[in-house]
């Protein structure tokens, strides 16, 4: 294939991923983790000031809020929500302040919301194009569009490219830093060690999760030395050499970028907030010496950006550990579990691209084993580390998620999805390249488009409810709130519809338990009623609706030494729905 035809052929790709992101977003509502990142972002850029939503780097949020510097908007500034003078804020108070700046200072809350998604999916077509790019110096054209073709139409990234979230962009950081890292190892030149030092240092802004990439570093820096030291190096001085050049790119990182967006961003933050902010949220923590020296810097003028990154990195870190309330296949807990992201990234994700994983999986195991596993290993290693170190990242990724308890949605695992599609493709390009006769090659594509046309096929016809997108193994995204909810399937984002369906039906009273980031009272009036299911002893009469997310909460079995209310919605149990939003919400007429 001609580079000419790959290129038109990739521009259409991101051309209908474009698409399908802009016009799916069309009905749908703010989402939880919006109504705090949105207004964060716009206080950043504006106030010059880092005191809402530290548990996440700044970076995705400004990019975000540009677009809204162009708008007359009225920042809340004076509201004790963002004053908070009097004592350190509760963690919760982020999304108050998102509903004062969206829904109750004469803005216009639809106007901000499009115009925060728009950055966001643009962010996802620069990874795509990115990751083509990568792919064809890896593989040439047929596997670079191989790879845009199972990005551009992954359910999962356009659900989540729409969105003010951390999720995409932490994709396309990881992307970024280990493709000039590994341009580094291969020729540590000056320019590779900048270019290696800004976009590990611009990874590290994005989300801590690609803390990771610290490790991950390390130990292909390390193998890098050992596999490929000049014969007239020793072992320790190419040590040496790599070792010292990985420092200096950290260096890099820290003083280039981290540091000065860590600066502009405490800039108007006052230094004894700070202070006092820091020990609040640290309270928990237990890594002591960290803590007690993030403290110490809280308020010291030079060092005040470098406290509040490592405040960012000490609050996710314990949050991690602690977990959250989640839903899971008929359970409720806060600890989580170790095969949530297994069973999660099998649900989630789509039929075909898993049968495509196995064909290649299995395909290249066995031509590693028909030329003597033990040599090709070590071959491999050498001649495709690029691809080893694949490897390497997914491991540490996929042990770190399955290992902490923050278990609220595959999005957590996007980073990894990129590194997943090349290894993939390489493998099915592998199996072609080696089948012995042309018969056989052509029964291998034909089985290779067919699973191709699925999975586009299945991406298109969840159009344009791609948040609740779940595969044909437990009767796709009808079925998908059975086995998990939150950001994986009802994360508020069809209350838009809900008022469709209030208006044509005329309702004037509605019971509402609603999950979201949407403000009801602001749209619905005198017509909202909130519904309390925990403190409801009896149902309610009239019209009910309720999100799933909180429905399946309700009904869950605790598991044990869960120490919250349960069962409190299974009372709904005898009630048949009469309408389902969406997917995600079910409405109930009670007589």
């Amino acid at each position: 294939m001609s580079d000419r035809i790959t290129y038109l052929i990739a521009g259409i790709l991101l051309l209908i991923m474009f698409l399908m992101a802009f016009f799916s977003i069309a009905n749908d509502s703010l989402t939880f983790d919006e109504l705090a990142h949105i207004p964060a972002g716009y206080s950043y850029l504006t106030q010059k000031d880092y005191r809402i939503n530290p548990e996440h780097p700044p970076l995705a949020k400004d990019i975000a809020a540009v677009p809204l510097l162009f708008l007359p908007l009225n920042f809340p500034s004076e509201h004790p929500t963002w004053t908070q003078e009097n004592s350190a804020p509760p963690w919760w108070i982020q999304f108050d302040l998102g509903r004062e700046f969206l829904y109750r200072s004469d803005n216009n809350p639809k106007t901000i919301i499009f115009w925060s998604r728009l950055p966001m999916i643009f962010l996802l077509i620069l990874l795509g194009w990115f990751l083509f790019k990568w792919a064809r110096e890896l593989g040439g054209n047929y596997l670079s569009l191989g790879v845009l073709a199972l990005f551009s139409f992954s359910p999962t990234f356009i659900a989540h490219g729409r969105l003010v979230a951390t999720d995409v962009a932490v994709a396309l950081g990881a992307v970024l830093s280990t493709y000039f890292w590994l341009k580094f190892l291969k020729n540590p030149s000056k320019i590779n060690i900048f270019w290696a030092g800004i976009t590990f240092g611009v990874a590290m802004v994005l989300k801590f999760s690609l803390i990771l990439l610290i490790p991950f570093f390390g130990i292909i820096t390390i193998a890098y030395a050992l596999v490929f030291r000049k014969p007239t190096e020793t072992k320790l001085k190419s040590l040496k050499k790599y070792i010292f050049s990985s420092f200096l790119i950290g260096l890099i990182g820290l003083l280039f970028i981290i540091w000065p967006i860590y600066q502009f961003h405490v800039f108007n933050y006052p230094p004894d907030h700070q202070l006092r902010d820091t020990i609040a949220d640290l309270a928990p923590n237990q890594l002591t010496p960290v803590k007690n020296l993030t403290i110490w810097m809280a308020d010291k003028p030079f060092l005040r950006p470098l406290a509040q990154y490592f405040r960012g990195i000490l609050m996710a870190s314990q949050r991690t550990l602690f977990g959250n309330t989640v839903y899971f296949l008929g359970n409720i807990s806060a600890d989580g579990w170790w095969y949530y992201f297994p069973i999660i990234y099998f649900l989630k994700i789509p039929l075909a691209f898993h049968l495509l994983t196995i064909i290649s999986l299995f395909g290249t195991a066995f031509l590693l084993l028909k030329k003597k596993l033990q040599t090709s290993l070590k071959a491999f290693v050498k001649n495709h580390f690029t691809l080893f170190s694949f490897f390497i990242f997914l491991f540490i990724y996929w042990a770190a998620a399955m290992a902490g308890n923050l278990n609220i949605g595959i999005r957590h695992l996007l980073p990894t999805f990129p590194f997943i599609y090349l290894l993939v493709v390489f493998g099915l390009k592998t199996i072609l390249s080696s089948l012995p006769s042309f018969s056989l090659k052509n029964w291998a594509r034909g089985i290779i488009i067919l699973l191709f046309v699925w999975y586009i096929g299945s991406s298109l016809v969840v159009f344009p409810y791609y948040l609740s997108y779940f595969n044909e193994s437990v009767g796709g995204v009808k079925n998908g709130y059975k086995y998990a909810v939150d950001s994986n399937y009802d994360w508020g984002q069809d209350f838009y519809r809900l008022l469709d369906f209030v208006e044509k039906n005329n309702i004037t009273k509605l019971h509402l338990d609603y999950f979201g980031g949407e403000d009801p009272e602001y749209w619905l009036g005198e017509k909202y009623i909130k519904l309390e299911p925990r403190e409801t002893k009896e149902p309610p009469k009239g019209w009910v609706a309720v999100s799933l997310n909180q429905l399946q909460g309700g009904i869950a079995k605790a598991v044990p030494d869960f120490d919250q209310p349960t069962g409190y919605y299974r009372w709904l149990a005898e009630y048949t729905p009469v309408a389902r939003i969406g997917y995600s919400m079910f409405v109930y007429y009670i007589k």
